[in-house]
């Protein structure tokens, strides 16, 4: 499936899109844009406003387009933090239950409510 890659440009009333190799059009929001290039990649090609993928950059200039990047990044590296937190005490928490321990044991030492215990040791079980 084809993929437009599309760069976003504030201006006074809103954000110019710059569909590569297809042409530009306008959007009053960002939240808008998505839905605006396929109509205007659509129309322009005659093809259906399903049939390709749509990857929007904004950019504002000033620097915030590295800050906003990097606080992207840091989101990314955050959620994939938790990630593995919960994997890892999802691991340990099956570990202890192996060894004997009760729940409330499990939940004492790795500082988590009972029913996180418990919700922990069924998914491993699912898992």
């Amino acid at each position: 499936m084809t993929t437009y890659q599309v760069i976003a440009k504030r201006w006074a009333r809103g954000w110019e899109l710059h569909i590569d190799g297809v042409g530009v059009t306008q959007s009053s929001t960002l939240g808008e844009a998505e839905g605006m290039v396929r109509d205007y990649v659509a129309a322009t090609l005659d093809v259906p406003e399903d049939s390709f993928n749509v990857t929007i950059t904004p950019q504002v200039g000033a620097g915030l387009d590295s800050a906003a990047e990097a606080v992207r990044q840091a989101t990314r590296a955050a959620a994939e933090a938790v990630r593995q937190a919960a994997e890892q005490t999802r691991s340990v928490a099956r570990q202890l239950k192996d060894r004997g321990l009760s729940g409330r044991d499990i939940a004492a030492i790795l500082k988590i409510s009972p029913q996180r215990v418990s919700q922990l040791l069924n998914r491993s079980k699912a898992g």
